[in-house]
């Protein structure tokens, strides 16, 4: 980790350094606070939160007086503060909710290439190297974090739910939900810019405010936290929770509930906690209790097609790891996947079919009171497809799938087959499967 002209300033009691840190600051920070100034933030109506006045206090203050007199906290405070306006500016850009778009997009610009020029300037930069560029940005990140996270972790807590008085009250009603909300938004931007090694080496310091902002009430602020432990999951390894492991898996499993916009993050979530710290253990109780939750909300809701396919499409990684333990959830997973097999869309169908010739191929599907009904299913859906667009991929799909019953279940399948021998309509398929 390389040290920066901060720190060397006020570790040497280089009072000029300072002041030539800090004039660097205001310089780099004006074009922010006049773009600032000049935008239109327009919060959605009934907002009780003033994004834009709280940003403009986030823009460096003049104090050159404290910096002669080598006033570290002074600097530290300012750049800790202009840190957190780069953040949440920048964090706006994309798929933002109602009151982060209200920032304009030549903001969010600004506040990154701003933020860039701050970590080059500290961490001695000057020649445009992009890896060297995007190294520098970590390593201001990383150096501020124990300055920013805190923060941030507060200004989420204080509009959570209190449960101190009789009756639950939301303390948003003493802090505006607003300020929960770019806090997230600005600890999802800084945890995003720190890379390997060092995301899994400031774990202790990141978790305690990604668990608070995920316990959170707002949707917005549980999204944002999301998106930063899907990040984590992808860049550090599961040894790197350290004590954080069950209560990471407990918090992602009571968020399955979640609004029908948070659904594709809890899924991907809860797949890569699962994934990332329960893969030697197929028999952890975890998969049980996060599938079947899962699985549960799926059978209330089994036409809802957003929900479905980002389920579809995610869960196969947890069928790898859960592997022959799988059949402990057959009595769910496959009425929905008979039901799906006729959805009205493609790609469910293909998709529900990748499935099933998963399971299938991880299990040996030793539960034998499935194949009948499978077969049945299958032969449904071969005739379906002759109207439908992706008919060729979706026939491969159950050619596929045939032939691995023929294989494993050779019996059974020519069993259930019997009842479909006849059918003039079934001859090529019949064929397809048996010469394979």
């Amino acid at each position: 980790m390389r040290k920066s002209i901060m720190q060397s300033a006020f570790s040497n009691k280089d009072p000029e350094c300072a002041l030539v840190i800090y004039q660097n600051l205001l310089r780099i920070s004006n074009p922010v606070q006049e773009s600032l100034s000049k935008a239109c933030i327009n919060v959605p109506e009934g907002t009780n939160f003033p994004l834009k006045s709280v940003l403009e206090s986030l823009i460096p203050k003049k104090g050159s007086s404290l910096i002669a007199e080598n006033d570290e906290s002074f600097l530290k405070s300012q750049i800790r503060d202009f840190c957190l306006c780069c953040a949440g500016l920048a964090s706006a850009e994309g798929h933002a909710g109602a009151l982060m778009s209200s920032i304009p997009n030549n903001l969010s610009c600004a506040a990154k290439v701003a933020f860039r020029e701050l970590s080059e300037t500290l961490f001695s930069c000057p020649d445009g190297d992009l890896s060297k560029t995007m190294s520098s940005e970590c390593d201001l990140v990383v150096e501020m974090m124990p300055d920013l996270l805190p923060f941030l972790q507060k200004m989420i807590k204080d509009s959570s739910i209190s449960s101190e008085a009789d009756d639950i009250v939301a303390a948003s009603s003493r802090i505006p939900v607003g300020s929960a909300i770019l806090a997230a938004y600005q600890f999802r931007w800084i945890v995003t810019k720190v890379s390997k090694p060092h995301l899994g080496r400031l774990c202790a310091l990141i978790l305690p405010c990604a668990l608070t902002a995920l316990d959170h009430w707002s949707p917005e602020v549980k999204g944002q936290a999301m998106v930063s432990f899907i990040y984590m999951m992808k860049n550090i390894k599961a040894a790197e929770l350290g004590c954080y492991k069950d209560v990471i898996l407990d918090a992602a499993y009571r968020n399955i509930p979640s609004c029908d916009e948070l659904w594709n993050y809890v899924v991907e979530m809860c797949v890569l906690l699962l994934k990332g710290t329960q893969e030697g253990n197929p028999r952890s109780p975890w998969f049980e209790k996060i599938l079947s939750e899962m699985l549960g909300h799926l059978e209330r809701q089994p036409k809802n097609i957003d929900r479905r396919i980002a389920w579809l499409e995610l869960i196969d990684q947890v069928f790898y790891v859960r592997s022959l333990f799988l059949l402990a959830h057959f009595r769910q997973l496959f009425p929905l996947f008979f039901q799906w097999m006729h959805a009205e869309d493609d790609k469910t169908v293909i998709l529900v079919l990748e499935r099933v010739h998963l399971i299938l191929k991880l299990t040996w599907i030793r539960k034998t009171q499935y194949v009948e009904r499978l077969v049945d299913e299958l032969v449904l859906v071969y005739k379906e497809s002759a109207i439908r667009k992706d008919r060729e991929t979706i026939r491969v799909h159950i050619v596929h799938t045939l032939v691995l019953l023929h294989n494993c279940m050779r019996p059974h399948l020519e069993a259930a087959w019997e009842k479909h021998k006849d059918d003039s309509n079934l001859t090529v398929l019949a064929s397809s499967f048996k010469k394979e």
